[in-house]
């Protein structure tokens, strides 16, 4: 997870420290998604569309894009290497260390995947909708973290510490099925030798962050000068290779090593620690800040026409799949699979929280943006009905788990405050 406990120092140690939180990531990701709609919408729209659609990059075939391609293929980058970092965090010492700690909110994640895409192909199917409209049954399936946190950062700063936990594992488990979604289903043929290249970089990038590890953590500057560069050179030969480009920063999060001697078991302050959280630390002040609001900015940006636009969104089977999967799909796949694995195998729920705490938080987990609009764009397109429909379907089934979470979670939450308050830690409950 985030290392937010870290103490940053020197000149713009606050503004950093603010940068690497999970809600700014959040509260920025809602602002640029709503000055995109707004400008989207507005006498401004050419303008806005004009800056998105502009083609920029170096003049190397194949290497000049959209604005917005470049904010997709390219910034996303640094925010799946981010989520490579925490996912092997994870791994090696996190809830997904122990199996039988995680199995739980594995399958819970898996449920989460599986029942939306089901919802969205059955609207879709029932409704006799086009082929090409089944090519999104992927998009309800993410959960966007940043999102979901800031929701339980607003309304649920009381529930028991267990209840977080279980979101983030899931979330964590949710954007690792998304990357092999991306990775496997919409890469359409592959160049081996690009891919081969791609491999020795991740090579290098792996030898250079163990045997100079401490190096890296202590010269701030080496990431940069090093590191960014093999990377950058990674992820163009992983773009050429016909694989999406993202897949390259979860590859080269990868390679980055978590703890200095293992098997250990680290802490946030611990000065064992190894590179993965360190650079995880460094890096997320840009991920909140630029790659993902910028992202947003350029992704959510639709022309809703008017009244007319909003109905045509509204009977599109694309849109009312991804709503349905996002609000319904959601929550009973997550709470189903939870409900099943506590009740017939020797997983079992936490006990510092009940059931319909729980359920309130599969809403939470219906938030789907970051993930959702990318795989938008791959299913369909950028600027086709389908994708514009698409982007309404998401914001507006992001917007209604949010609103359905947020209801069931705060009464929940002032429950937990007034036992906080009474002297009774709910953290201890299991």
């Amino acid at each position: 997870m985030s290392t937010d406990t870290q103490t940053p120092s020197g000149p713009g140690s606050s503004i950093t420290a603010f940068l690497r939180r999970d809600t700014t990531g959040g509260l920025f990701l809602l602002i640029a998604m709503l000055l995109a709609l707004v400008l989207a919408n507005s006498p401004w729209s050419e303008f806005y569309f004009g800056v998105r659609d502009a083609e920029v990059g170096p003049p190397l075939t194949g290497l000049q894009h959209t604005v917005a391609h470049w904010a997709a293929d390219g910034l996303l980058a640094l925010f799946f290497f981010l989520t490579g970092l925490e996912l092997k965090t994870e791994f090696v010492d996190g809830e997904l260390h122990n199996i039988r700690k995680a199995i739980l909110p594995v399958v819970a994640a898996a449920g989460g995947v599986l029942v939306p895409a089901l919802i969205f192909l059955g609207v879709n199917l029932a409704s006799g909708g086009e082929a090409s409209a089944l090519h999104g049954w992927a998009v309800p399936t993410a959960t966007d973290i940043a999102f979901a946190v800031s929701v339980l950062a607003v309304v649920g700063s009381s529930l028991p510490v267990a209840m977080r936990t279980f979101l983030l594992t899931l979330a964590v488990v949710d954007d690792l099925i998304a990357i092999l979604i991306i990775a496997f289903v919409y890469t359409e043929s592959v160049k081996v030798g690009f891919l081969g290249g791609a491999a020795v970089l991740l090579a290098l990038f792996w030898f250079l962050t163990h045997k100079y590890m401490a190096w890296f953590m202590h010269k701030k500057w080496a990431a940069w000068v090093i590191l960014l560069p093999i990377g950058l050179v990674t992820w163009w030969l992983v773009y050429e290779s016909g694989i999406h480009a993202t897949i390259a920063g979860v590859l080269l999060g990868f390679m980055v090593p978590v703890l200095k001697q293992e098997p250990r078991v680290i802490r946030e302050e611990d000065p064992r620690m190894g590179l993965a959280p360190t650079l995880e630390h460094r890096f997320r002040p840009l991920s909140n800040g630029i790659v993902i609001p910028v992202f947003a900015f350029f992704s959510a940006g639709v022309a809703v026409g008017g009244l007319s636009g909003i109905k045509d969104a509204a009977m599109d089977p694309v849109s009312l799949g991804i709503v349905a999967g996002l609000v319904l799909g959601k929550p009973i796949g997550i709470f189903g699979a939870s409900w099943l694995m506590d009740r017939f195998t020797s997983a079992e729920k936490d006990k510092d929280y009940t059931w319909f705490d729980m359920f309130g938080m599969t809403f939470v987990a219906g938030i789907g943006f970051t993930v959702s609009l990318l795989v938008a764009e791959l299913s369909f397109g950028e600027g086709s009905p389908h994708s514009d429909h698409a982007k309404v379907g998401i914001l507006c089934g992001s917007f209604l788990a949010a609103l359905i979470g947020a209801a069931l979670v705060a009464p929940r939450n002032a429950k937990y405050k007034k036992m906080r308050a009474a002297g009774e830690d709910p953290d201890t409950l299991d």
